[in-house]
């Protein structure tokens, strides 16, 4: 008799469940509250099948048999009940959670509907928050970009107009004979050399800016000692410091290995300590400092500008910015991309460079991770 009612119980089960599961297919892009709705209509009819099937075999007759169907019946409609407002809940807080989106304000920022949502939606929610301010930031990053793209158009057009124009002029002079004393043509002569170097400078400042900018810059890496890298440093930068009148200070650990490409941490090095001297002022000290803290190197310079504005430190490293309104640059002036070169340099060896404010200057570092 057990053994009978399993196998009607069972095979009617999976009659209704295939059923049930083509209907689901059928339906699969409806809402989430038809689905549920079906889910348990599968549930209570193949609950009420089987113990129509026993009862109409006459294991259960007469009045017993009248309420087994009832009672089974209103715990159907019960379960079906249930299951349509539960069904209700999902539909109404998926709906929220559309609103919601369209709901989205021009900042890019995303608000989850107020209120409980169900696990999986909350889940949803919390992505949603988060990939909607990783879009947000990825904006402002390319508005930023874009801006700092076009301020470095206007302002190199304006750096490099200027020594141009100024060459054309000497050189017009000395074609049409206008300067034909010797000490003149001399002087003009110097100084349009001058003025080429300066812009094969920028041109080259340029070209590595642009390819650090790509992510093409190409590093040959190799263990180096960072105090001799110090030195070469401020070996080739000892004629400007030296017509500045600027004290040039260097210190160093003994052993300071790191993996990198000398050329490149050189050059980066290098604008750190121009950057210094150009606006320490005469008779002051510019300071090089190298030492292990940890597993890692640091290596500052220290200078006597007097200070950077509070206002000025998050954009020192920016492309093109001076710290000042005019951009007709100085003698020895570039065009101020050596500190957002150093900086992509220093990025592209996996270290760190910062500025902060300290004594009677500020104090450039850069850290780098030693070699093992």
């Amino acid at each position: 008799m057990i053994l009978q009612i399993v196998a009607v119980c069972a095979g009617l089960g999976l009659i209704i469940a295939g059923l049930g599961l083509a209907l689901l297919r059928v339906l699969r892009r409806r809402s989430i509250g038809v689905m549920l709705a079906v889910v348990a209509v599968v549930t209570v009819s193949a609950t009420l099948a089987g113990v129509v099937a026993i009862t109409l075999a006459m294991i259960i007759d007469g009045r017993a048999k009248n309420i087994v169907l009832t009672v089974v019946a209103i715990g159907g409609l019960v379960g079906l009940g249930v299951a349509l407002i539960n069904a209700r809940r999902v539909v109404l807080a998926s709906r929220r959670l559309v609103a919601a989106l369209d709901d989205v304000s021009p900042s890019g920022r995303f608000a989850p509907p107020e209120g409980p949502l169900p696990a999986e939606l909350d889940t949803i929610g919390l992505a949603l928050t988060q990939a909607y301010e990783r879009l947000r930031l990825g904006r402002e990053r390319e508005q930023n970009l874009e801006s700092a793209r076009r301020e470095l158009v206007a302002w190199v057009s304006h750096d490099l107009r200027t020594p141009l124009a100024g060459m054309r002029a000497m050189a017009e002079a000395l074609e049409d004979g206008v300067a034909d004393d010797p000490d003149t043509v001399k002087r003009y002569h110097t100084q349009i050399r001058l003025e080429v170097d300066r812009l094969s400078g920028m041109v080259d400042d340029l070209f590595e800016l642009s390819r650090i900018h790509a992510g093409t810059l190409r590093l040959s890496r190799r263990k180096v000692g960072l105090g001799d890298l110090v030195a070469d440093a401020l070996a080739g930068v000892e004629p400007l410091a030296r017509a500045k009148r600027v004290r040039l200070s260097g210190e160093a650990d003994a052993v300071l290995p790191v993996d990198a490409d000398a050329g490149e941490l050189s050059r980066a090095v290098r604008n750190l300590v121009v950057n210094a001297i150009r606006h320490t002022p005469a008779d002051g000290t510019v300071t090089v400092r190298a030492v292990a803290e940890g597993d890692m190197a640091s290596l500052s310079v220290l200078d006597c500008c007097g200070g950077i504005p509070e206002d000025d430190l998050s954009r020192v490293f920016d492309v093109a910015f001076r710290g000042e309104a005019a951009r007709t640059p100085g003698p020895d002036g570039g065009a101020g991309l050596g500190l957002a070169i150093a900086r992509g340099i220093v990025e592209a060896h996996q270290g760190v460079i910062g500025v902060v404010n300290e004594g009677l200057g500020c104090r450039f570092e850069i850290r780098l991770p030693l070699s093992a």
